[in-house]
């Protein structure tokens, strides 16, 4: 009798490293688990120097790809405009090169938003130095540029709920401005809910309707989802 075939081995899924490029901090983890890695970053860190912290941050670790969230504009897997909160040097800046791994770079709002999702049409907006967003609808992904557009005086979004907000016109103004920017944006971009997260969401006692509670760690995982989730599509 003829032996059964065995069953072919299923391949191993590759360990992915997430990098987090913030304005104050880079932050690294690997899909292996373990604990985040930090350094700081800084208004003059250029991507020369951000890889070189990143190896180092990466000592030990094991790793086959790399995802990357980056604060900026990204085209064709590159950074199309320098940070406003970093050095130059980042756009057309080719990371794939630099590391000697396979890379994907995003939109930092786009990369927590993946790792935040879990259904339907969601709009994620970031509260941090400014005001990160991303959409994703129905496994689709698309970072979106709101942060400048006009408000309020002639000043943007940015302006009123962004750190320089907070700073010039205190915590209560702020969260003022911050329900009806949201309420703003829900009625024209219709999410089925929105996911408020940055730096600055723990400055808010209440959220607005149909909104939930961000949480930055979810960008490790949506550098993990990058590469292993097959229905995803980023635009």
């Amino acid at each position: 009798m003829a032996k059964a075939a065995r069953p072919a081995t299923a391949k191993a899924e590759p360990i992915v490293l997430t990098i987090d490029v913030g304005g104050s901090h880079v932050k690294i983890l690997t899909s292996a688990g373990g604990e985040p890695r930090r350094a700081d970053s800084g208004p003059d860190l250029t991507p020369q120097q951000m890889v070189a912290t990143v190896k180092t941050l990466a000592e030990g670790l094991a790793y086959d790809v790399i995802s990357m969230g980056y604060p900026g504009p990204v085209r064709n897997n590159k950074p199309s405009l320098d940070p406003a909160n970093l050095g130059k040097g980042w756009d057309g800046y080719d990371f794939a090169a630099a590391f000697g791994k396979p890379v994907k770079v995003v939109n930092d709002a786009l990369l927590q938003a993946i790792g935040s999702y879990d259904r339907g049409r969601m709009l994620f907006l970031g509260l941090g130095t400014g005001l990160g967003a991303a959409m994703i609808l129905d496994n689709v992904g698309q970072p979106m540029e709101l942060a400048h557009l006009p408000y309020r005086k002639g000043r943007s979004f940015e302006d009123y709920v962004g750190e320089r907000g907070l700073e010039k016109y205190g915590r209560k103004k702020w969260r003022k401005y911050v329900f009806d920017v949201v309420e703003r944006l829900r009625a024209a971009l219709q999410p089925d809910y929105i996911v408020i997260g940055g730096g600055n969401v723990d400055r808010l006692d209440e959220l607005p309707a149909k909104s939930r509670l961000g949480d930055n760690t979810r960008a490790f995982e949506g550098g993990f989802r990058l590469w292993r989730d097959r229905a995803l599509i980023v635009r």
